[in-house]
């Protein structure tokens, strides 16, 4: 009887033990995780413009330094117009950072990766127009080059601001947009500033 009792005792006490080491799962963090996988939105090449061009658009760029307001040129290049909106209406640009910065040159964000080299899975076609210049804050798509890049297109999502007027540039990469406040935060952004959001309006 005492050798049954002891078996009692020690199989209840493994299974106390056992019980305890094991990992408990918490549905609700499973739930949670599920619904944060659900929530990763993807973005596909806008094959036509949605823009209204007799409207003003424009885009305030939120950023860890400060608002930089740019004008859009939807009459312009509506394409890009629509593309920026897509994304910045989708929350893509959300929490992403500048990842290039050259002194009197440029501003450059837009990267998921960080790197330079990523972006929203496409690119799109150039609207490369003569009139738009690379003036002092001027909006516009960064893109690969010419050797692997004969048609310029633009990139997905990474864009860069001009620091000065850069007329170089004039003719190879598409602007489709200007800044018309917040050029002094524009001026403080360095390597790693996060653009909080991008929030696009239309008048």
């Amino acid at each position: 009887m005492k050798k049954v009792l002891l078996a009692i005792v020690v199989v209840a006490l493994f299974c106390a033990v056992g019980c305890k080491s094991k990992p408990k799962i918490n549905a609700e963090e499973e739930v949670q995780k599920g619904e944060k996988m659900s929530e990763v939105k993807t973005f596909a090449e806008p094959k036509e413009a949605v823009v209204e061009v007799d409207k003003k658009y424009t885009a305030v760029i939120k950023t860890s330094k400060g608002d930089i307001t740019c004008e859009l040129f939807a009459k312009e290049a509506p394409l890009s117009v629509t593309n920026f909106k897509q994304l910045a209406d989708g929350g893509f640009y959300n929490g992403l950072t500048f990842h290039r910065v050259v002194p009197d040159f440029v501003v450059q964000g837009g990267d998921p990766d960080g790197t330079g080299s990523g972006g929203p899975g496409y690119t799109i076609p150039a609207e490369i127009k003569p009139d738009l210049k690379h003036i002092k804050g001027a909006l516009a798509w960064a893109r690969l080059g010419d050797e692997v890049n004969p048609e310029k297109r633009s990139s997905g999502s990474q864009f860069y601001i001009t620091l000065e007027p850069t007329p170089f540039l004039d003719g190879g990469y598409t602007v489709f947009g200007k800044t018309i406040s917040g050029m002094d935060i524009v001026e403080q952004i360095q390597i790693g500033d996060k653009i909080e959001s991008v929030e696009i309006k239309a008048e």
